[in-house]
């Protein structure tokens, strides 16, 4: 699943970011490749405290089963979907055969399926009595269809980006494997939970 033509850039949704700090463009704008501000990312990553990841597997060779791994260990509280898998279990946590049946409201949808599900699933979305407030779209998917879908209706959309991969850049974990995170402060790294490694999105200091 190749990144094909120019895409759009979901700037904010209902998050409230300010426009001043955004191109003065329209609502959306056209590049050659994706690009998020790290302030909408890391909102998104902030507030979105429940996690439905549909095309999660259990398989620990799987991508997925790494991505929920990563994040249920950072506290967020991840509902692994995947209708194939229902009577299974994820790191203790069951699977669900669709949005509807995990028992939680949901902030936040993260799409480990091809570009060809996104359409359906955000429809799925949608369809629920409390609508999560992102739609997140992994590495190499890519919807426009979904990404107006749901921004039609208020959602805030990323698309070809994964939530490992973003929270790692901009807690500055990602430097402990000698990657530059592009994240330069003075302010201490605060630990999320157990483990040196394990860091939080906030530095001491931060509101």
């Amino acid at each position: 699943m190749a990144c094909q033509g120019a895409a759009a850039i979901s700037l904010g949704g209902r998050f409230g970011l300010r426009k001043s700090a955004l191109p003065e463009t329209t609502k959306h704008y056209f590049m050659a490749a994706l690009t998020y501000p790290d302030e909408l990312i890391r909102t998104v990553m902030r507030t979105s405290k429940r996690i439905a990841m549909v095309g999660a597997s259990d398989n620990p060779s799987r991508p997925s089963y790494i991505v929920f791994k990563y994040l249920k260990e950072r506290g967020y509280e991840v509902f692994p979907v995947n209708p194939g898998r229902v009577g299974a279990q994820l790191l203790g946590v069951p699977f669900y055969g669709s949005l509807m049946d995990v028992p939680a409201p949901i902030d936040m949808v993260d799409i480990f399926r091809g570009a060809e599900a996104a359409p359906g699933i955000v429809a799925e979305a949608l369809a629920l009595p409390e609508r999560p407030k992102v739609i997140w779209m992994q590495l190499s998917v890519i919807s426009e269809e979904a990404r107006a879908l749901a921004e039609a209706e208020g959602l805030t959309v990323i698309m070809d980006r994964c939530p490992k991969i973003e929270y790692g850049r901009l807690s500055g974990e990602i430097s402990w494997g000698g990657i530059a995170s592009g994240q330069i402060s003075a302010k201490r790294p605060r630990l999320a939970g157990s483990g040196f490694q394990k860091l939080k999105l906030d530095r001491s200091g931060d509101q």
